[in-house]
């Protein structure tokens, strides 16, 4: 029989499980947790399986490149024409984590069943820029940016939080593996090593605009708070995400560079990933 304290433990654990899976699948469309295969694109407790499965990591890598997307023009005008943002951030955020958990952990024929749905969904996504560029889901070179932001910010998730020594060749390993999903979904050019993205970011920072509309999305996505989430943790979240961005970009976004909250925020963090870790890793034995 459990002891006395045990079961007031256990409880909490559960509960808390609850919530992360409601955060990250919809559940009124009986969605569940992705579960992960043996025969998936990637084998197991490779890097980018290793990165995606810890959830503050990616909670904070995601809201970084989040910001950072919203300053490509482009890629800013697909959302503000094709999205409804403004009324369902949540959900958005939901089919992004979705699709990263599918095409990470899931069967590969199912992985592949994502990335041709995006392709489609990305087929019937273009427009007009304000200043009369047009500008179209599928450009190779706007997909780039959405992916080096991506694999740089969950990466640096990732070693902020969980693993700082993680060797550099695995790292490199991480950006080679997720160049798979970037090529499937049309970027080019797709980094797959440490240089060959912080090359790529440098390069593509010319193309990034300051804009209301930017501002407007970055502000919406630091306030808004997934059903059944904490305050005191989305707080902490998007603090961490606004101090793992690059000056120029928080300057951009006319964010400010968390300076007394910064290492609370990352004790926070820290903490709250640990508790998330013994949490799921309790639950894979019972």
């Amino acid at each position: 029989m459990p002891s006395p304290l045990s079961s007031p433990v256990e409880a909490l654990r559960l509960k808390l499980v609850d919530q992360v899976r409601a955060t990250f699948n919809d559940q009124s469309r009986g969605q569940k947790p992705v579960p992960p295969s043996d025969d998936a694109l990637f084998e197991k407790d490779t890097p980018i399986r290793l990165v995606h499965a810890d959830l503050v990591g990616m909670m904070t890598g995601g809201v970084r490149a989040l910001l950072l997307q919203m300053l490509h023009p482009h890629a800013l005008q697909g959302v503000l024409d094709h999205s409804n943002f403004r009324e369902d951030m949540h959900g958005r955020l939901q089919r992004t984590a979705r699709f990263i958990a599918v095409t990470t952990f899931g069967h590969r024929d199912e992985a592949m069943k994502a990335i041709d749905r995006v392709n489609r969904i990305h087929a019937k996504v273009g427009g007009t820029l304000p200043d009369g560029t047009p500008y179209e889901a599928t450009n190779p070179r706007t997909l780039a940016w959405v992916h080096v932001t991506e694999a740089q910010s969950f990466l640096a998730g990732y070693l902020r939080h969980v693993r700082p020594n993680m060797p550099g060749y695995e790292q490199d390993e991480y950006y080679a593996q997720i160049a798979v999903i970037a090529r499937a979904l049309g970027a080019d050019p797709v980094p797959t090593n440490r240089r060959e993205a912080e090359a790529l970011f440098r390069e593509m920072r010319s193309d990034l605009r300051p804009s209301a509309e930017a501002r407007e999305i970055a502000q919406l996505v630091l306030s808004q708070r997934p059903k059944g989430t904490p305050v005191a943790l989305q707080s902490v979240i998007g603090a961490e995400a606004v101090a793992m961005l690059p000056p120029f970009a928080r300057s951009m976004l006319n964010l400010q560079r968390p300076v007394l909250t910064a290492l609370p925020a990352r004790a926070a963090t820290w903490g709250v990933g640990k508790t998330l870790r013994w949490a799921f890793k309790q639950n894979g034995r019972s």
